[in-house]
């Protein structure tokens, strides 16, 4: 119902890459939830849309962090982490979302 809206090539581009971490598999073995680094601009329907897309799995809920980039030294030089935004993609019960195999 919601992929309708959203055009197909726009959907592809919002998923940047998943994020790996220890805070990441946490929250996944809790709350069968999914990290993914995401577009700027990507709103949640188009996240949830993105990830139905190309996964073939239901979502249930999506909830969106937006982290600053910190400000870092090298050398003499001053510059700046980029701004991330991560959505934590919630799963229903039963579904999985094989990260590993995605390629085959």
């Amino acid at each position: 119902m919601s992929t309708t809206q959203f055009d197909e090539g726009r959907l592809m581009q919002v998923l940047v890459a998943p994020i790996v971490s220890e805070k990441a598999t946490m929250v996944a073995e809790k709350s069968n939830a999914v990290t993914f680094k995401v577009l700027q601009d990507a709103t949640k329907p188009e996240i949830k849309a993105a990830v139905e897309l190309m996964f073939k799995v239901e979502v249930k809920a999506v909830s969106v962090v937006n982290t600053k980039g910190k400000t870092k030294r090298f050398g003499r030089s001053v510059g700046r982490r980029d701004n991330v935004r991560k959505a934590y993609v919630m799963l229903k019960p039963g579904q999985e979302l094989n990260l590993s195999g995605e390629a085959a």
